[in-house]
């Protein structure tokens, strides 16, 4: 309770100081972009910059701004407080569940996830990250990949750990995102790290720094990095630099708030100055750890500060205090207590205690729990996976080492007569010319094969998925056959109108030039055509395509299709109920993001959309589908029925 007083008054302080110019700096409800997202658009603030979201965010002038500033509110006060992050992310599930918004629901999902792995809830912090992959877009998935490493990473199993940041870090490349990139690269540094493979967990440390660097911004993951680029310099008794990174990372961390990044650091600074023989120093880092850990409410971090306690006070010959230090730590860390990475090193400290103080029997049980969890941990599985990862590092320091020792040649060679230079550089550049145009006729080749097979392949799944999607249709089409109710057999025809539009679009691709877009005028000709035909009403009722050729992907063209099928059968349905001649108008076109759509008809005024709010199957997928495009709709029945939508046009990658 008292820590907790202390953290709140803390924040509180800092917000005294600083609301005032910080809340014009982050949020102007009167600007055109009313919010500058926290450590992405700047990082231009101190620590009070939670209280300003917290103040501001119930004030947003839309729900998609204000789920914004409530997820960054809830997963930035993961830095601070467990339970408060919790809350808050609790709120904006509730809110995005409301507002039907999916899209942030998923988000805060993520978030829910990565609070939860941090309370050592492992398994709920799994199950709320994949129920979350569906429903947030591609750019998402790399933060909620690095989340699902960050669990079997708590959990021991290094090697998943490393295909999550491969994951990520493949994503990241596809989509240009040096944020994911860095993050990825930080994540194998940790893990390269806890497999004791220092160099290379350096390496890919600094790479992460300099990717984050080119942000210019000094963020939460940033502040992470140079932790973790101090542990391997740590690791491998380069104890200066460790101390210059660490320091830094303070510097950030107190300037923000992160106290889940101060208390790391701390722990690291008490085996630094351990080795140093600077007990003072060390000892006052353990306080700090175990002061930033309380506030925190972290278990995980209470552990891990007890732990650098007692390896310390076995340094110092101090065994009776290390074995109550370890207990301690041992004691938080309860049987669902996911990380056995870190309690593998408290038994062990343990048993060394033990050991020490002469107490054999409690040293070789502590030594073999320490066993046990370590060959939980470290799995041949586990370090097969880290080796290959290592091995593809090396490889490229090797080829950058044998292009260094190819220029050393040169330099040598420069050193010999002019004829023997000119001569000897002349039939280096035509045998090297050769090979590379030879290397590169080959490759293109090869390229040109695999392009033609993954071609191939894409089209014959496509068209498999169409034969599939005609065979359900076809079995609506029998099942309808055997039905009398005309409501049911109408409901049968309906799906399978639905149906036959997601086919027509998989017959696009495998017909096309294009594998990954749609020519949707000729699209909506042919499924036009497919509803008149269903309706026996080609003669009666013509469509008219009021567009240009225009070109959507194909996560984008399914949905617009189902809508516009949607629209077509109510029209048919509706809008011409004495069999009178008609006219049904679509109408499609992109101008900057948006997408604009209209379908009308001049019938008699289609009342039935009066009802958009209404319980129907067919208006709730319209109103889901636009929803999963940010699409707005808009109707109007005077002479006939016009039906307008306005889509965000997010191509995707």
């Amino acid at each position: 309770m008292r820590d907790r007083f202390l953290n709140t008054f803390f924040v509180f302080g800092f917000s005294i100081l600083n609301c005032g110019p910080l809340f014009a700096q982050l949020i102007d409800l009167d600007r055109e972009n009313p919010y500058k997202k926290v450590f992405v658009a700047t990082d231009n603030f101190g620590p009070s910059y939670l209280d300003i979201l917290e103040e501001t965010y119930p004030k947003a002038q839309s729900d998609s701004l204000q789920f914004e500033m409530l997820n960054d509110l809830a997963y930035y006060w993961h830095t601070r407080n467990l339970v408060t992050a919790l809350d808050f992310t609790k709120e904006g599930l509730q809110l995005a569940s409301k507002a039907k918004d999916t899209l942030w629901e998923g988000r805060f999902q993520i978030t829910e996830g990565s609070i939860l792995l941090r309370m050592e809830k492992l398994d709920s912090a799994e199950i709320v990250l994949n129920a979350a992959k569906t429903k947030v877009r591609k750019s998402d998935l790399a933060f909620l990949n690095t989340q699902l490493g960050y669990v079997f990473e708590r959990r021991g199993q290094l090697d998943r750990a490393a295909d999550y940041a491969v994951a990520s870090l493949n994503l990241g490349v596809s989509l240009n995102d040096k944020k994911a990139i860095a993050l990825a690269y930080s994540d194998l540094s940790n893990l390269f790290w806890k497999q004791s493979k220092f160099d290379t967990g350096l390496e890919y440390g600094l790479k992460s720094l300099r990717l984050f660097e080119e942000r210019n911004l000094n963020d939460l993951d940033y502040d992470f990095t140079l932790y973790v680029v101090g542990n391997n310099y740590l690791a491998l008794k380069e104890y200066e630099k460790a101390r210059t990174y660490y320091e830094h990372a303070i510097t950030i961390g107190e300037r923000y708030g992160f106290y889940n990044n101060l208390s790391d650091v701390y722990i690291s600074l008490v085996d630094l100055y351990a080795y140093l023989n600077q007990f003072d120093k060390a000892e006052r880092a353990g306080k700090n750890a175990l002061k930033y850990a309380h506030f925190l409410e972290n278990n995980f971090m209470v552990m891990r500060s007890w732990l650098s306690i007692g390896k310390l006070q076995n340094l110092q010959g101090k065994y009776i205090s290390a074995i109550e230090s370890l207990n301690k730590c041992i004691e938080v860390a309860t049987s669902d207590f996911g990380d056995e990475y870190y309690l593998s090193q408290a038994y062990e400290t343990l048993g060394k205690a033990y050991a020490g103080n002469h107490n054999y029997k409690e040293a070789y049980q502590a030594f073999a729990e320490y066993d046990i969890l370590k060959n939980r941990i470290f799995t041949a599985e586990a370090d097969q996976r880290i080796s290959l990862l290592k091995t593809e590092f090396d490889v490229m320091t090797k080829e950058g080492t044998i292009q260094l020792q190819e220029t050393e040649i040169k330099k040598q060679r420069s050193r010999q007569t002019m004829v023997i230079i000119i001569s000897g550089l002349l039939l280096l550049l035509l045998f090297l010319s050769y090979k590379a145009i030879q290397n590169n006729v080959k490759k293109n080749k090869l390229l040109q094969q695999q392009n033609r097979e993954k071609e191939f392949l894409l089209k014959e799944i496509h068209h498999r998925v169409k034969n599939n999607l005609e065979i359900v249709s076809s079995l609506l089409a029998l099942q309808s056959a055997e039905i009398n109710d005309p409501k049911i057999v109408e409901t049968m025809q309906e799906s399978q109108n639905r149906v036959h539009s997601m086919s027509m679009i998989h017959q696009n691709l495998y017909q096309g030039k294009s594998l990954s877009s749609i020519e949707m005028k000729g699209y909506f000709e042919n499924l036009a055509n497919y509803v008149l035909d269903a309706f026996g009403v080609e003669n009666q009722v013509k469509v008219l395509f009021e567009m240009d050729r225009l070109e959507l992907d194909v996560d984008t063209a399914i949905p617009i299709g189902l809508i516009v099928n949607e629209l077509l059968t109510n029209s048919l349905k509706h809008a011409f109920p004495k069999k009178e001649k008609g006219t049904i108008r679509i109408g499609l076109k992109r101008k900057g993001p948006q997408l604009y759509m209209k379908v009308a008809d001049n019938g008699v005024g289609n009342t039935s959309f009066d009802k958009m709010q209404g319980s129907g199957f067919g208006t709730r997928l319209i109103q889901l589908l636009t929803q999963q495009l940010d699409g707005k709709i808009n109707i109007t029945i005077d002479k006939g029925t016009l039906i307008s939508f306005e889509f965000q046009y997010i191509k995707a990658a």
